[in-house]
């Protein structure tokens, strides 16, 4: 029950988003995909295991950001005899990513984006299908389940794998990058926009925990093995972060003044934990750590408005 974690060299660095591979003897499938830009490391990966494209039965992704699936039209393409399989509420998006391109492009700019991402299609609906919660899919001798797990984005799932006792958890367990972890377990909660919910980001946590798989493939980044460890530390990481929205939102906070608020209580919340671990000073990591940092400014800010338009004020 092989996993081949294939680093997509996202942003042009090492070790910031993974794509995985699983073979089943002659088959296989791809677990996330990052942007058109990897396609050449995903083709490599599958061609070192001694198959073609052609033998690729499904495309899965865990949720329809662009750092997870803005490649999957040219990955589809690739692989003529593959099956899109993702959240009921991706499904949309992967059809017609054309919100899902002019959000991005609003947050990174054209030209950014086009670096970053090249382009983003949509992918032929016939070729797709969404996934309920809980539902199990067999393949060759694995069984494959899908969680659907709120709180980072609500169109994201897990997927636990028997093949390797593993489950496959996007950004619903945090990042725990590789570079960050010498000083210790270092993992980081990611609260971007537009879906950031403390409460149910936090069962998502307690269920990818409760699932008893063994490993957590996170998409940032590769396998890791302390499931309970890494929940707990995100548990409290999450409340701060919940602690940043209540006081904004009672506060009453709006507009340009919100942004900053939640841009200084997040900063304040990332250089607090990079201290802890003795990296305060560490430029070369803030600078590396600076798209999840304004992300997450961003995503707190949101949730703001959010509860505001909600709760009718």
């Amino acid at each position: 029950g092989k996993v081949r974690t294939i680093d997509c060299h996202y942003l042009g660095q090492p070790e910031i988003a993974a794509a995985f591979l699983l073979r089943e003897g002659e088959r296989a499938t791809f677990v996330e995909n990052n942007t058109e830009r990897a396609l050449p490391r995903l083709l490599t990966a599958l061609r070192e295991e001694g198959l073609s494209p052609e033998q690729v039965d499904y495309v899965i992704i865990t949720h329809v950001h662009l750092d997870h699936a803005g490649g999957s039209a040219a990955l589809m393409d690739a692989c003529p005899n593959a099956t899109l399989l993702c959240h009921p509420r991706a499904q949309a998006h992967v059809i017609d990513p054309s919100k899902l391109v002019a959000s991005a492009k609003e947050v990174y700019g054209a030209a950014k984006f086009a670096e970053l991402y090249g382009q983003v299609r949509g992918v032929d609906a016939n070729r797709t299908r969404s996934v309920n919660d809980g539902e199990l899919l067999r393949w060759g001798d694995r069984e494959l389940t899908f969680l659907h797990t709120r709180g980072h984005a609500n169109h994201h799932f897990c997927i636990q794998d028997s093949g390797s006792d593993g489950i496959f958890t996007g950004d619903s367990l945090g990042l725990v990058y590789p570079w960050l972890q010498a000083g210790g377990l270092f993992p980081l909660a990611s609260t971007t926009p537009t879906d950031l919910d403390v409460p149910a980001a936090k069962q998502s946590l307690d269920r990818i925990v409760g699932s008893g798989a063994r490993i957590a493939y996170l998409t940032h980044f590769g396998a890791h093995e302390d499931l309970p460890a890494i929940a707990t530390a995100l548990h409290a990481q999450l409340d701060r972060y919940g602690a940043i929205v209540d006081e904004a939102f009672e506060a009453d906070i709006q507009g340009k003044t919100l942004d900053l608020f939640c841009n200084d209580r997040v900063r304040a919340l990332f250089a607090d934990l990079l201290r802890e671990r003795g990296l305060g000073e560490d430029a070369a990591v803030r600078e590396t750590l600076e798209t999840d940092i304004r992300l997450n400014c961003q995503g707190v800010a949101y949730a703001v408005q959010k509860r505001r338009f909600k709760e009718g004020k």
